[in-house]
């Protein structure tokens, strides 16, 4: 491939079916990794030098086989998203212990697992961007958070020690932090009387980890935060 790799975790028809052609359109070759291959398969065909990697990320060794033929096929990835997310709701009475490990086990310990495949190759280049997309719940447990703020809040501070870390070594590493709802069909017929003004449009956020991917490293960001403008916040 001639292109430089960029790889993408929890690929779906929101933020990350956008994040892909971003990079896709930065001129980046793309892997896209999901738990299934039906949604993904199609949207490599659209796009140049992309491929399909079926992906758990909350299993180690899923992961280890994906990215194995990752960089078997396309190369080792210079950037690297995580978008993968389990949103589990619920208060800490009606949540169970496994729904509380799930969502643990999907945003933080596979944001750790695919992270550690990636930046080997990246410290021997002395380069490389590593971008999380994380939540504003990240930062605060509402009522029926229990599980998931918990789990976005060990995924922010993993990336936190990760750019404490790594920067130094010539890796951006980064975190956006939606505070929105992804437009997307299925919240439009949820939320009808919303306006435009109350959405995220995910090719937005997506240009936003672009310009993250781009910074120059006397400037470099840790953390941005996206969300509408008719957003309260």
């Amino acid at each position: 491939m001639s292109r430089p790799v960029c790889a993408v975790v929890g690929v779906g028809e929101g933020n990350g079916a956008a994040l892909a052609r971003a990079f896709s359109d930065a001129g980046m070759a793309v892997a896209l990794l999901a738990r299934r291959l039906d949604f993904i398969s199609k949207l490599a065909a659209s796009l140049p030098e992309a491929r399909a990697y079926a992906c758990d990320a909350a299993d180690a060794a899923s992961v280890a086989e994906a990215f194995a033929r990752v960089r078997s096929e396309l190369g080792d990835p210079t950037t690297f998203i995580y978008n993968a997310g389990s949103g589990v709701w619920g208060d800490v009475e009606s949540i169970s212990l496994e729904s509380f490990e799930a969502a643990w086990r999907v945003n933080a310990y596979g944001a750790l697992a695919v992270s550690q495949q990636v930046i080997p190759a990246m410290k021997a280049a002395g380069s490389g961007t590593i971008i999380f997309i994380g939540a504003t719940a990240s930062r605060r447990g509402g009522p029926n958070t229990a599980a998931f703020a918990p789990a976005k809040a060990a995924q922010r501070s993993l990336a936190e020690s990760m750019a404490r870390s790594l920067w130094p070594l010539g890796i951006h590493v980064a975190l956006i932090v939606i505070d929105a709802v992804v437009d997307l069909p299925r919240a439009r017929k949820m939320m009808p009387d919303k306006p435009d003004s109350f959405f995220l449009k995910p090719e937005d956020m997506a240009a936003s980890a672009v310009w993250l991917a781009r910074q120059p490293r006397s400037a470099w960001t840790f953390e941005i935060e996206v969300r509408p403008n008719g957003e309260r916040w």
